[in-house]
C-alpha cells in the first residue's frame, strides 16, 4: 500500500480505493470520464462475479466425490453466485491481458455472462474493443484491478469491491461535474436521508432511483444496525438505461436482489413501473424543477390528490407520486429544491396548503449550497410520514420540526462541499429526539424549531426553516470584517482561476489557428 508524508513528517497509508483511483485515471489517457467510468466500473463488477464463482468452483471442485459438480449451473443458483464460463474468468483474462486483442476478449467475456445470467442481460458494458482505449492502457487496468482482494474470502473481496465501486463512482461524478451529479447523489446526503428514516425493514422505494446509492446505504444502515439486509425488499424505476445499468451492476456487486429496479424511457411519471406498490420507505432525489416531465398529458392523474401540478414544474408531481406510493404508515425522504418551499406558481402555493394541512409534512431540512455536482441551485430535504399520531412515534400530527443546516459541511474543493459524520449525526439526532417519545428535543436559535401548524399558517404556508428557527444566540459575535476578507479572499482565487483558464482557452485557439494556416 502507498505511503504519502504528513505535515508533521510522519508517513500515513494512502487508503486502497484512493491508490487505485490515480491509478485507473493515470490510464485513462484520452478518453471522456463519462465514457472511461463504464470501462474501469464493468471491469470492477467482472472481477467480484469472479471472485466469487472461482471460490465457490473450488468448494464444489473438493465435494466433487460427494455427487458436486463444480460445471453445473444449478450449483451456483443455489448459491446466488453467477456462473461465470471458462472465457469469461478473471484468471483466462489476466492471461491474456498483454495481448493486442484485449478488448475483444473482454467484451466477449460480458456477453458470455449475459447469456449465462438472465438477470444480467443486457446490463454489462461491451465497451472494450473500441479504437480510442488502448490494448496496453486495458491490460494495465486489468492487472490493477486483479489486485484488489486478492486471496481474501468471498465476503470480504465482495465487501472491498464493493467499496471501491461506490468510491469510483463518486469519483467519476466529480469528474463528469454537471453530468456526473445526474446518475450520483452525494454519499453524505444519501447517509443523511438514511440515517434520519432508518429503515430497518420493508419496502424501500426510489422511482428515480440512479445508480442505487439509496438502496446501497439502506442496505448497509440495516446490516450496521445488526439487522439483516434481507429484512428490506427494494424497488426502484430509472429513466436513463446507461444509469440503470450502472444500478444494476452496483447492487449485484452487494449481494442486493435488483429484479425489482426497472428502467422505461418514459420514466416514473409517464410510464409507473410500480403502480400498486405501497412502500414503507421513499428515499428520492429526483431531478430538480424539471419542465418536460409529460405533465400536460396527466391533467386528470389519480396521483394529484393534493392538486395538480403545474405542466412547466415537476417539483410537486414527484411530492404527489411520492405520498401516492407510500404505504398507510410509510415515509419518505426527499430532495428537492429550496424554491418549492415557497413557491406559489401554477397553483403549487396551494397544493404545499394542502400537504401542510394534511398533516403530512414531518421535517423540512435547510441544506448548505454546493452540496450537489449538477447543480447549484440550493436544496432541502422534505420529510413526509402518512401516520403522523401512530404508535411507533409521539404524535406530533400538529407540528413540523424546521432544521437549517445552511452553515454545516465542508469544502472539499472550490466548488463542493459535504456534510461530515458529525454533521450528519447532528441533523438526525434533532429529528430522532423530536420525534421519539423518549426523545429529549429543545429548540436550537438558528438551527431548529418545532412549529405548531397554525404558526405555519399564519406565515402563509412558507416551509422555509429560516423562517422559523431564528438568530443564533452567540449571533452578536459575528465579525463582519473577518467575513468580509474571506470573501474578498475567495472571490480573488476565483478570478485567477478564471484567467488561468482563459489564458489556456487563448493558447489553444492560437495552436490551432496555427494549424489551420499550415
Amino acid at each position: 500500500m502507498g505511503k504519502k508524508v504528513s505535515k508533521n513528517g510522519n508517513k500515513q497509508e494512502e487508503p486502497l480505493e484512493k491508490q487505485l483511483w490515480k491509478a485507473a485515471d493515470k490510464l485513462r489517457k484520452n478518453i471522456d470520464a463519462a465514457e472511461y467510468k463504464h470501462v474501469v466500473l464493468g471491469l470492477i463488477f467482472l472481477k467480484y462475479i469472479s471472485d466469487a464463482f472461482e471460490e465457490l468452483y473450488a468448494r464444489l471442485k473438493v465435494e466433487e466425490e460427494l455427487g458436486a459438480d463444480p460445471e453445473d449451473r444449478d450449483e451456483y443458483n443455489a448459491e446466488n453466485v453467477f456462473f461465470v464460463p471458462q472465457e469469461a474468468r478473471w484468471s483466462f483474462l489476466l492471461s491474456k491481458a498483454k495481448q493486442p486483442d484485449i478488448g475483444k476478449f473482454v467484451d466477449n467475456a460480458m456477453d458470455a455472462i449475459e447469456k449465462e445470467n438472465p438477470s444480467l442481460k443486457g446490463v454489462l458494458p461491451k465497451v472494450y474493443a473500441r479504437q480510442n482505449l488502448d490494448p496496453t492502457s486495458l491490460g494495465e487496468l486489468i492487472d490493477l484491478i486483479g489486485n484488489i482482494a486478492l486471496g481474501d474470502t468471498k465476503a470480504r473481496s465482495a465487501d472491498v469491491l464493493g467499496h471501491v465501486f461506490e468510491y469510483f463512482l463518486g469519483e467519476f461524478a466529480l469528474a463528469e461535474g454537471k453530468k456526473g451529479g445526474q446518475f450520483y447523489t452525494p454519499r453524505s446526503v444519501v447517509e443523511l436521508l438514511v440515517e434520519m428514516l432508518e429503515p430497518y425493514h420493508g419496502r424501500v422505494f426510489d422511482p428515480c432511483c440512479g445508480s442505487g446509492g439509496m438502496f446501497v446505504q439502506s442496505e448497509k444502515f440495516v446490516t450496521e444496525h445488526q439487522g439483516r439486509a434481507n429484512d428490506i425488499s427494494i424497488y426502484g424505476q430509472e429513466s436513463n438505461q446507461t444509469t440503470w445499468r450502472l444500478c444494476k451492476m452496483n447492487l449485484a456487486i452487494r449481494g442486493i436482489d435488483s429484479s425489482q429496479v426497472k428502467w422505461n424511457n418514459e420514466g416514473s411519471f409517464l410510464n409507473d413501473a410500480h403502480k400498486d406498490l405501497k412502500a414503507d420507505y421513499i428515499l428520492a432525489n429526483p431531478p430538480f424543477n424539471v419542465s418536460d416531465w409529460g405533465g400536460e398529458l396527466l391533467r386528470n392523474d389519480a396521483r394529484w390528490q393534493y392538486g395538480v401540478p403545474p405542466v412547466g414544474n415537476a417539483n410537486f408531481a414527484w411530492l404527489q407520486h411520492f405520498i401516492y406510493h407510500l404505504a398507510p404508515t410509510g415515509q419518505a425522504g426527499v430532495v428537492l429544491a429550496k424554491g418549492a418551499l415557497t413557491s406559489k406558481t401554477g397553483g403549487e402555493g396551494e397544493i404545499r396548503k394542502a400537504l401542510i394541512e394534511n398533516g403530512l409534512i414531518d421535517c423540512i431540512v435547510n441544506l448548505p449550497a454546493k452540496l450537489f455536482l449538477n447543480t447549484q441551485i440550493p436544496a432541502a430535504l422534505w420529510f413526509l410520514s402518512r401516520n403522523r399520531n401512530n404508535g411507533k412515534f409521539r404524535d406530533r400530527h400538529d407540528e413540523i420540526l424546521f432544521i437549517d443546516a445552511r452553515n454545516l459541511g465542508h469544502l472539499i474543493n472550490r466548488r463542493t462541499r459535504e456534510l461530515s459524520r458529525e454533521d450528519i449525526q447532528q441533523i438526525a439526532n434533532t429529528y430522532h429526539n423530536w420525534r421519539n417519545p423518549d426523545g429529549n428535543y429543545e429548540d436550537v436559535p438558528g438551527f431548529c424549531a418545532s412549529v405548531s401548524i397554525e404558526k405555519v399558517k399564519e406565515l402563509d404556508y412558507v416551509l422555509t426553516p429560516g423562517r422559523y428557527v431564528g438568530l443564533p444566540d452567540n449571533d452578536d459575535d459575528f465579525d463582519f470584517n473577518e467575513r468580509f476578507t474571506a470573501l474578498k479572499a475567495e472571490l480573488e482565487e476565483q478570478l485567477k482561476e478564471e484567467a488561468q483558464l482563459n489564458e489556456i482557452i487563448l493558447e489553444n485557439l492560437s495552436k490551432i489557428k496555427l494549424m489551420d494556416e499550415k
